[in-house]
Parts: structure tokens; sequence; C-alpha cells
């Protein structure tokens, strides 16, 4: 096979109609649009949302963004997996926001810390967060280390 003999299936493509090209082709004249109307002008013709007057579908259906609802006191947790401490930190160094944040692990704006047990802990640490995995925990205690569960986060005021 040669590049020019690359050619479609047959019967997969279609010549385009040609429209307006005289009364012989069937397309002339009005060129498929009828005789006057809105459907005969350029850019005539409702859009997808219009249903003849009628309250649009998507207007009658309840307001929903997404599924559920959003909860206004939601606490979010920063994930920080075991495998970036052992790099960042020395042996029996303690692991808090801030020694995280000069670390470059997390930035100061964060509220709630999780530990997570993702790699290998190779030192002890003092580890303090708000969250600490059942499996994280198994893996320190191993290393020699210790953690401290801090409390939650204030949550925020509305007035």
């Amino acid at each position: 096979m040669k590049l020019h003999e690359l050619q479609p299936a047959p019967g997969s493509t279609k010549k385009r109609t040609r429209v307006g090209r005289g009364h012989g082709s069937g397309k002339g004249k009005t060129a498929g649009r009828g005789i006057k109307g809105q459907g005969a002008r350029s850019g005539g013709g409702k859009g997808p949302y219009f249903e003849g007057g009628q309250l649009p579908l998507v207007r009658r259906l309840p307001f929903v963004r997404g599924v559920g609802f959003t909860n206004i006191w939601r606490i979010k947790f920063v994930p920080i997996n075991l495998e970036r401490l052992s790099p960042a930190f020395n042996e029996n160094d303690e692991v808090n926001l801030e020694t995280l944040v000069q670390a470059g692990i997390i930035k100061k704006s964060v509220k709630a810390v999780a530990i997570l047990a993702e790699g290998e802990l190779d030192k002890p640490l003092h580890i303090k967060a708000h969250r600490v995995s059942k499996a994280a925990r198994v893996k320190i205690e191993a290393a020699g280390g210790s953690y401290e569960v801090l409390p939650k986060p204030a949550r925020p005021k509305l007035r």
C-alpha cells in the first residue's frame, strides 16, 4: 500500500449539499429554509434553551450545585506522608506546624495537618499534628518516635 492509494471506506463519506444553486438541484430558491419567517432569516431560530415560551427545564429543576450540601464548618486537613518527614528532620526533632513551615513542607496559612503512613520513617521524631492515621501511629512508634494529637482548630465565626 502506498500513500496515494489511501482512501476512506466506501459509504463512509458523503458530499455536502450545495444549497441555493438553482431549482434543478432541489435546494434552490429558498435553499431549504421555507418561505419567510424566523427560520428563513440569517441568525434566525431559537436556542436550545427555548421551549416555546414555557418555563425551560433547567429553570423548572431545583437549583443544585453538586450533590448534597456544603458543610460550612468543614476543616480542611493538609495530608503529609511520613516519607516527606524523614529527609526534612533530624533524629528526635519535634515536628509541628512551625517546623513544617520552616522545612517548606506546608504553607503558613494551613490550619490543620494530617499525618499519613505512605513511605517509611527511619528515625525517631516527636510529631504534633491534628490527625494521625492508625498506620502512621504504628510506624512512628516502631521508629522509636512519639506523636501527639492536637485539638481541632477553632471553627470560623459567622458574625
